[in-house]
């Protein structure tokens, strides 16, 4: 497998926290997180520049030592000043960053005082109340650790959705060459589009004499054969994740894909209602007693149960399998009712593109509007923009919405909610954009009252639009902050104020249940990227994904509206 953007830009990353846990100079610590962000979001494959003899120093925020070191991953699969970085720090001294409330410097400062180097001796240094002694240690971030410890001790390893899809649709696109294959699909928690997987569900009808199981296991990638059959193999990969790959023939390829979609809790109930029919469902087909009754589609099933066809995002027994013996099941939103992304950052703050670039590749998706969402002067490390910079920017949009037709580019800004609820823009300013864009990004361990009240404030500014990323989280770094959702959803259908859901894969905030909630209480969801680059654009089919889990329609979606309504609204919320 070709060495991907992602592996590039998660050894960079990997080398900014060994430097950072060591104390190193932040400007060069920072130099591999930006070179990170620059390569996870260029719309080309790093190993085919390096391959066309590219010159990467050209890349913004990547200098000639770092296209060396990219060029040596590219042709090597490894990078020796890494691994000497690792050699120089205990094995498991990265693993501590994995545990809430522990960023590098922490992390620093318990090697440091307490040689702590594992989540073994973390966990013993709790037991014995050593972490007490340690300074800016209180009672509320010790707590947070442990609950972390006990969670990373119980938890399986978990991938997040685009690093599974990428996986998945590698090895599909290898497989479909292989003998005989008529039609292959991913299923499992991938086609339900959960958030993070633990492994790969592949589905593949071929004809007798295939060479699809040969050809899966023998994959250069494949570090581990853990089964091999006629019909099922199981691998796992280099990158670590393990691949089951079922294959029947065509008579019972429906029944089979359904089968391995799951979820587990919505076969069980469809088989119970099969049973109390006299009929049988499993991964061959639909029975009654010796007689096939169907299987070649998924479409048997709910047909045979007669009921409607309930779409894989849906099947998580959570009231889907009522609504379909009704029909009454939600019109799914789908990608191509999206009008516009209301949140992306360009060059003025945190972004990798300039404000005419990204507009042009959102108006080459067919948008009719954008929203230009740099970050405020509170969030430094981003390069926030204070008021002067802002208007700056707020006249080179007027400059190119007077040049470019088809698309309309929102002034806004995404606005830092201070910790006593204020927002981090005075009003002359604020008010001067079309829609505001308001976010917490610091002061994540207030209690659940405080940070519901500090975000519930914020809502009661005239200027609030859209509640960006509501719970804070990063999928498998950092837990949600505490806060009391239905409040603020409540409070934002009270203000006319909307929720976001982020759809970068670390982010997928809301979740699949605050969406319903959202649905429930009457709020409409933004879905945006949060693109930093062009590349970035495409990521709204996670938000997409994450929002059919939660039922939503098109109606309940803002950037559905065409810009003509989505301006009308604004006016009514911002007269």
């Amino acid at each position: 497998m070709r060495v991907t953007n992602r592996q590039i830009a998660e050894m960079f990353n990997e080398i900014a926290d060994l430097l950072d846990i060591d104390g190193e100079n932040p400007f060069r610590v920072r130099a591999y997180r930006n070179a990170a962000r620059t390569i996870l979001s260029y719309p080309r494959s790093m190993a085919e520049l390096v391959e066309e003899g590219f010159d990467l120093s050209q890349l913004r925020g990547i200098g000639k030592e770092l296209a060396k070191k990219i060029a040596e991953i590219v042709t090597t699969g490894r990078l020796r000043y890494l691994e000497r970085l690792k050699r120089s720090h205990p094995p498991q001294l990265e693993a501590l960053l994995k545990i809430p409330g522990l960023g590098p410097g922490r992390v620093r400062l318990l090697h440091e005082m307490l040689h702590i180097n594992s989540i073994k001796y973390l966990e013993q240094a709790l037991e014995n109340g050593k972490l007490d002694k340690v300074p800016g240690f209180g009672p509320k971030l010790i707590e947070k650790i442990a609950n972390g410890v006990k969670r990373h001790r119980y938890e399986e390893k978990r991938f997040r959705i685009d690093e599974a899809e990428e996986t998945a649709m590698w090895l599909k696109e290898r497989l479909l060459k292989a003998s005989g294959v008529q039609e292959i699909s991913v299923a499992g928690s991938i086609r339900r589009c959960k958030e993070t997987v633990h492994d790969i569900d592949m589905v593949a009808s071929a004809t007798e004499g295939s060479d699809i199981m040969a050809r899966f296991t023998s994959l250069p990638e494949v570090s581990r054969v853990i089964m091999q059959g006629t019909t099922r193999s199981s691998v796992r990969l280099s990158n670590g994740m393990a691949v089951d790959l079922r294959v029947v023939d065509d008579r019972s390829y429906g029944a089979t894909l359904h089968h391995f979609t799951g979820s587990k809790a919505h076969n069980i109930a469809l088989r119970k209602m099969a049973k109390e029919r006299g009929m049988k469902i499993n991964e061959y087909g639909i029975f009654h007693g010796d007689e096939r009754l169907g299987g070649e589609t998924e479409g048997d099933v709910y047909r045979l149960l007669e009921m409607d066809y309930i779409q894989p995002e849906m099947r998580e027994n959570r009231g889907e399998i009522a609504k379909a013996q009704t029909h009454t099941l939600p019109h799914l939103i789908e990608p191509k009712d999206i009008r516009g992304d209301l949140h992306m950052h360009t060059l003025y703050s945190d972004g990798m593109e300039t404000i005419e670039t990204m507009a042009k590749a959102a108006q080459a998706k067919g948008y009719e509007y954008i929203a230009i969402t740099d970050h405020t002067k509170h969030l430094t490390i981003a390069h926030g923009l204070d008021e002067k910079r802002l208007r700056e920017q707020l006249e080179e949009i007027d400059r190119i919405n007077e040049k470019m037709d088809g698309i309309t580019l929102f002034k806004s800004a995404e606005v830092d909610i201070l910790e006593d609820g204020s927002l981090d823009l005075p009003d002359d300013i604020l008010n001067a954009l079309d829609l505001v864009v308001c976010a917490v990004h610091f002061k994540f361990d207030l209690s659940k009252q405080k940070q519901t009240a500090r975000i519930l404030k914020a809502m009661e500014h005239p200027a609030f639009t859209i509640l960006a990323h509501p719970t804070g989280r990063l999928i498998n770094l950092r837990e949600p902050y505490a806060v009391d959702m239905e409040k603020v959803m409540e409070a934002a259908k009270e203000r006319g104020c909307f929720m976001e859901l982020n759809a970068q894969p670390d982010r997928l905030d809301l979740n699949d249940r605050h969406c319903r909630l959202a649905k429930e209480v009457g709020v409409p969801v933004v879905i945006s990227t949060d693109a930093h680059s062009p590349k970035d654009l495409n990521l709204m089919h996670y938000g997409i994904g994450q929002a059919r889990r939660g039922w939503l329609e098109k109606e309940d979606v803002l950037n559905t509206r065409s810009l003509a309504e989505l301006q009308k609204l604004l006016k009514q919320i911002r007269p």
